[in-house]
């Protein structure tokens, strides 16, 4: 199979990213701040996920410079990759939606912040990070590069191994016994499993 298939839908995936976070970025950026986690650990995590989701990929993708790391795109891989993508995708928007004006890309907590516990948070705590899985699982797929293609995947497990207990925290300093109920009824990352 071309590889020109597999790297349009990266880039497709990229874009719609973007997308789907645009609006909900400036929105948010409009609700003054009440407490902030964002340190150099923070920062260093975004920037690895924003180097390895959208540099490498594009790199890899408009020039030669990691050519000697190619390999053939095999078609399996490219429906399972493709399917992993959209389902990111929808996961990704879908959360998005449900948080409204609490999201934040870093850990933040928004004046008059609310714990929403339904939607698609109804069933999983955290789906952006499912999302971004999904969407890092698609890249390692969908690019046939041993460099960009899984590198979002290992970045992924570190920033989530490294952040999400940081983020658990917060929300239980802000939400106290509401947040413990909720993390008693839901799983992390996938519904009934983890």
């Amino acid at each position: 199979m071309n590889a020109w298939f597999g790297n349009a839908l990266v880039l497709a995936g990229i874009v719609a990213i973007i997308v789907i976070r645009a609006p909900h970025g400036r929105r948010s950026a409009k609700t003054k701040i009440a407490d902030s986690r964002k340190g150099r650990l923070e920062i260093g995590l975004l920037t690895l996920m924003w180097v390895t989701m959208i540099v490498l990929p594009v790199v890899s993708i408009a020039s030669p410079l990691l050519s000697f790391a190619d390999y053939p795109l095999h078609p399996i891989s490219f429906s399972i990759g493709a399917a992993s993508l959209f389902a990111g995708l929808y996961l990704l928007y879908r959360s998005h939606a449900d948080l409204g004006r609490n999201w934040s890309v870093s850990l933040e907590i928004r004046e008059g912040h609310m714990l929403v516990t339904s939607g698609i948070y109804e069933r999983i705590r955290h789906p952006m990070y499912t999302a971004i899985f999904l969407q890092a699982i698609a890249q390692a797929l969908l690019l046939p590069n041993w460099v960009a293609g899984p590198s979002c995947l290992l970045a992924f497990f570190t920033m989530f191994m490294l952040r999400v207990n940081l983020e658990e925290r917060m929300m239980l300093e802000k939400f106290g016994d509401a947040y413990v109920l909720y993390m008693k009824r839901t799983k992390r990352l996938i519904p009934c499993v983890w």
